[in-house]
């Protein structure tokens, strides 16, 4: 038996010889240099201790004197707008006083007149002398009171949905909403004009973004194409993509109003859900002011999400988000401007259904801003080095440059000399501020222009007779 082993071990070695010789020679020096290899590897340091240089006490603060940290902001001109703003004292109603001097306010968005209403100011006194004057605490942990869910039935049975939610932050809302349903990997078709807190929303979410150019319902529809095209070499991964189109019902930036009918037909043609951003629109458009869905006759079942603040036509403060049951009760898990701020104060709220209260007992009221809206618009145009942007319904117009100047500085500054001349004829306009390094498409300068119910006729006129005087004294 142990002949036996023997005889097959050296036939083994004799087999190993044998292929040996009749290797390549290629495969030969390989395996040579992999055994060298190996063997610098067992018998080689695995590190190399650095020679030690120690410094003299002396040469030690030397050095320390001489280190300088790096900025921790980038330097700002003390000229920037940012830091020299104007001081309001008072109410910002009709009238506002803005560095002491008494002007007409077309410059917040304070669309119905009720910041200064006494029926609203009235019902957030009653709500402080019953709550206090805030809640220290969000909605899960002590924080939802009685008039929270008052507020947010009233607004769901105004915009004609199954439910609402209420949020303590007007720019948290939208920013909180989309990245609670849209996460990686997901779809989102968005217009290029969109406002900034659409962008942080979308920045949270972290999901593929596609941009479609502004109210370009072909550029849009392209892009939907491509998607589809896209989703049929992967149909397992498509079908755990979920697809968004975003869009705001009249937007911050243009003042142009949404193509809604349009974006219904591409929803159903390529099974994707749309979110609706109305803070502009909502109190401003339709018969009732419930926005674009009622300015355009659309069911608001076919939107799948609305969001908007209460900072513009309710004169209060905070958002909402209204839609079927399913879809908002799942913020009320996942949003994390609900979750995890302080919820709204009870005057704010009790304020903001007073408001709704005066918005359903006057329906005349849209009627009348929108006649407002459309006389200043018509008075606006033609003006020399001027352009008027925006929907003739929308109460908030922006004026830019028919030319630029070649520098956005420089722009800018002609339009705030503009708006420094209406100022010192107590005409109270403002600048279009942006984070210009953070915008997603950085919108031209511009001058704001808002409208009001508060506003007379003989005011508007002056407002538009002034402006104009200002580009000609400034421009020409």
């Amino acid at each position: 038996m142990a002949a036996a082993v023997g005889m097959g071990q050296q036939w083994v070695l004799v087999e190993m010889v044998q292929a040996f010789y009749e290797a390549p020679a290629y495969h030969l020096i390989l395996e040579g240099i992999l055994i060298l290899w190996i063997i610098r590897l067992l018998f080689s340091k695995t590190y190399k201790l650095q020679e030690r240089s120690d410094l003299t006490s002396k040469e030690k603060e030397e050095l320390i004197e001489e280190w300088q940290p790096e900025p921790l902001v980038p330097p700002v001109s003390k000229d920037h707008p940012a830091l020299n703003y104007s001081v309001v004292s008072g109410p910002p109603s009709h009238k506002i006083i803005v560095n002491g001097k008494e002007c007409i306010n077309f410059a917040s968005f304070n669309f119905l007149g009720l910041l200064d209403n006494e029926r609203v100011k009235n019902a957030a006194q009653a709500s402080l002398r019953k709550y206090g004057v805030g809640t220290c605490g969000p909605r899960g942990f002590y924080g939802t009171f009685d008039v929270h869910l008052e507020l947010e039935d009233r607004l769901a049975k105004f915009m004609r949905t199954e439910e609402s939610i209420i949020y303590s932050y007007g720019f948290a809302t939208i920013a909180s909403a989309i990245p609670a349903y849209s996460k990686r990997g997901d779809i989102v078709f968005v217009d290029e004009a969109a406002c900034f807190a659409i962008q942080k929303g979308l920045q949270a979410s972290r999901s593929n973004i596609k941009l479609f150019k502004h109210n370009d319902m072909a550029d849009l529809e392209q892009l939907l194409k491509e998607q589809e095209i896209e989703d049929q070499k992967n149909p397992r991964k498509a079908c755990v993509t979920r697809r968004f189109i975003l869009v705001e019902g009249l937007y911050m930036n243009t003042g142009d109003i949404c193509p809604l009918p349009e974006l219904i037909k591409l929803k159903y043609k390529y099974k994707v859900r749309i979110f609706l951003e109305e803070s502009l629109s909502f109190g401003v458009l339709g018969e009732h002011g419930r926005g674009v869905t009622e300015h355009f006759g659309i069911n608001v079942d076919d939107i799948d999400l609305i969001s908007a603040n209460m900072e513009n036509s309710l004169a209060s403060i905070g958002g909402f988000c209204c839609g079927r049951s399913f879809v908002i009760d799942h913020q009320r898990l996942s949003g994390q401007g609900y979750c995890f701020s302080a919820s709204l104060p009870p005057l704010l709220a009790a304020a903001a259904i007073e408001a709704l209260n005066i918005m359903e007992e006057n329906p005349d009221i849209f009627q009348i801003l929108r006649e407002k809206c459309k006389r200043i618009h018509k008075a606006l145009q033609r003006i020399s080095g001027l352009i008027v942007v925006g929907d003739l319904f929308s109460p908030a117009l922006h004026l830019q440059l028919e030319e630029t100047s070649g520098s956005r500085e420089n722009d800018m500054k002609l339009l705030k000399r503009i708006v420094d001349y209406c100022m010192n004829r107590s005409i109270a306009l403002t600048q279009a501020c942006y984070l210009e390094k953070e915008e997603k498409c950085l919108p031209p300068p511009s001058i704001r222009i808002v409208v009001t119910v508060e506003q007379t006729e003989e005011e508007l006129d002056k407002a538009a007779s002034i402006i104009r005087e200002a580009a000609q004294s400034v421009l020409n």
